[in-house]
């Protein structure tokens, strides 16, 4: 199938993007700029490509069969010099851009598409109308799986934290968390935030978007995952793997996972078990947590 990924430079995406390359399919990834680093993603077809601000109505979503979407704003991409608030930003790179896009790929004859989601606004609904960006995610992904129709298969994954690696690709804060567990980052008390999430590797998300292709009902949102922990087990989970096992203190202010993340979820936690059948269906792994971390620590820990 000729396959087109957008957000295919990004950490999910770019994945994703090795995943199905390396299953025969023929990808094409898409973003604002070309890959970074010197992983495999800079072999393949690359189409430039601004979601928010441009048309695709010109012809580049042509010719492709399935499309996965990875991309999608959040508080590391919202301006931070003060000249638009959170709820203009998300409401125009969110609410209106993502829908966009979904309806110019069906009129460019997409016929299936699978959207990588948040995990949110489905187990946090206190927050959908207090946080604009939950507000937006939830919004967008209502209204992409709106234009389900018999000629364009969509559905979404609601997805969780995503742990891992692509050789050759940065991902900040899983090698700062590594470097952390390393007792490498100097001036950094060792301690957890408080709360907890689901967490899920890159691998299996990869494996539910290709599932999602394949098999997924048209209109319907899965919400994924593999492992609820708490934010400390979390942590003291990398030590372990780092070799410097921790009884970690519980508190805010974490350098490595921020204080706004944590209010997603109210600093809370989760504590879901996605349906077996859906699970199946969609054909990922579970269990593989403590593997990925263990792979990241070797991964990031050389870096």
């Amino acid at each position: 199938m000729k396959t087109l990924i957008v957000g295919g430079t990004g950490f999910v995406g770019g994945y994703a993007a090795l995943y199905f390359a390396d299953r025969g399919h023929d990808v094409t990834i898409m973003s604002r700029s070309r890959p970074k680093g010197t992983s495999r993603l800079n072999e393949l077809p690359f189409v430039a490509g601004n979601y928010i601000e441009e048309d695709f109505g010109d012809g580049r979503l042509d010719g492709y069969d399935w499309l996965v979407f990875a991309a999608g704003s959040d508080m590391g991409t919202f301006p931070q010099d003060g000249s638009v608030t959170e709820a203009e930003y998300f409401e125009k790179a969110n609410i209106e851009a993502l829908p966009r896009f979904f309806a110019q790929a069906r009129d460019a004859g997409i016929s299936r598409a699978v959207y990588m989601g948040s995990f949110y606004s489905f187990v946090a609904p206190e927050n959908i109308e207090k946080i604009p960006y939950v507000r937006s995610r939830h919004l967008s992904d209502e209204a992409i799986r709106a234009l389900s129709s018999p000629d364009f298969n969509v559905c979404s994954c609601a997805l969780p934290w995503i742990v891992g690696y692509t050789p050759g690709f940065p991902v900040a804060h899983w090698e700062a968390l590594t470097h952390y567990a390393q007792g490498r980052l100097e001036g950094i008390p060792e301690f957890a935030p408080p709360g907890g999430a689901n967490f899920m590797s890159c691998r299996s998300v990869a494996e539910a978007m290709l599932g999602g292709l394949e098999r997924g009902e048209s209109g319907k949102s899965y919400l994924v995952g593999d492992v609820n922990l708490s934010w400390k087990k979390f942590f003291e989970m990398w030590f372990r793997a780092a070799g410097r096992p921790r009884d970690l203190d519980v508190r805010t202010g974490h350098p490595i996972i921020p204080d706004f993340a944590l209010s997603y979820l109210s600093f809370g936690s989760t504590d879901y078990e996605p349906p077996a059948a859906e699970t199946a269906q969609l054909g990922y792994q579970r269990g593989v947590l403590a593997q990925e971390v263990e792979d990241c620590v070797r991964y990031y820990g050389s870096r």
